[in-house]
């Protein structure tokens, strides 16, 4: 059985965005693997990945937006850095061309927006896969 190859992405505008959203959608992370680095104008987020494509495992990948120029955070408490949260999506809110803000939707309702001067984006994987029971689901 072929093995898809580890993921290596980038994303340059919001049709690009959209689907590293499809290959992180069930993504989980906790709040202290999400930093912002203001002077770098770099958010990077490290996460486990559930392998879409190779169904039934989960790898490590990190993501990292460039041109970061602020993050907002709603109902995720800093403080709480060991809290695991799931990436639901990604979405693009376009502002002054061609900037906007990044949006990332977290299941219970909280979500971080990344004003960007662009879509510069970068998602790859960074470990080996290994195997979960559990293959995300949702209600309909």
């Amino acid at each position: 059985m072929h093995k898809p190859e580890p993921i290596r992405l980038i994303a340059l505008d919001e049709d690009d965005l959209k689907l590293i959203s499809s290959m992180l959608q069930d993504a989980v992370t906790t709040i202290g693997d999400i930093r912002f680095e203001a002077a770098a104008r770099r958010l990077t987020v490290t996460l486990n990945r559930y392998r879409w494509e190779a169904p039934g495992e989960r790898v490590r990948c990190g993501l990292q937006l460039g041109g970061v120029m602020s993050v907002q955070s709603r109902r995720l408490r800093r403080e709480a850095r060991r809290a695991v949260v799931e990436l639901l999506a990604l979405s693009f809110e376009p502002g002054e061309a061609p900037g906007g803000t990044v949006v990332f939707t977290f299941a219970g309702g909280g979500d971080l927006r990344a004003s960007v001067e662009c879509v510069d984006a970068v998602l790859a994987d960074l470990t080996a896969p290994w195997p979960t029971p559990r293959t995300p689901g949702h209600e309909d």
